[in-house]
């Protein structure tokens, strides 16, 4: 199946009968839903790539930068969270690739989307934060304790960990 209409399918043809060549791209588009961890890029998010594209006897060597908003929760307050991901990539597309190593190079052309999700997947961030300082929510009462202090009690400590409280590193 051919994606024509993917705005990350970059004809090649060129560059193929003209080893050593490079030409650059700005390419900008939809490229589905991505979801890693509670952290999303959502289907109606446009990525934006910065494209190189370097002919090679071996195929085509792909370098660049893909930028992409995305969102999720707190790992501690729960609160939407929303931020930008910036990745750097660098990867050849071949007539025969090696599984999990190498791009396929199609007749004339090139299709971006696998490297772009598989980037993109690999650098959203596991468990995002609202601020470094958060302070969470109180397990007790589930208070917003970045608004300020609950008025539960304070947690007891474990009488399983008694013991490292005698433990000093020093």
């Amino acid at each position: 199946m051919k994606l024509e209409h993917s705005p990350f399918v970059v004809s090649v043809a060129d560059l193929l009968r003209r080893p050593g060549h490079r030409r650059e791209f700005e390419l900008r588009g939809p490229i589905g839903e991505l979801s890693s961890a509670g952290t999303v890029v959502t289907a109606g998010d446009d990525v934006g790539v910065s494209l190189g594209l370097e002919a090679i006897p071996e195929g085509v060597v792909a370098d660049g930068r893909i930028t992409a908003p995305w969102q999720g929760e707190c790992r501690r307050c729960l609160k939407e969270v929303r931020g930008s991901v910036d990745v750097d990539f660098r990867e050849l597309f071949e007539r025969e690739p090696k599984e999990g190593e190498t791009y396929a190079l199609g007749h004339e052309e090139i299709d971006l989307d696998p490297l772009i999700r598989e980037a993109l997947l690999l650098a959203l961030p596991l468990a995002p934060l609202c601020e470094a300082d958060c302070q969470g929510i109180c397990p007790t009462c589930g208070a917003d304790l970045n608004e300020g202090q609950c008025g539960c009690p304070p947690a007891g400590r474990d009488p399983r960990w008694a013991a490292l409280d005698d433990f000093h590193l020093s």
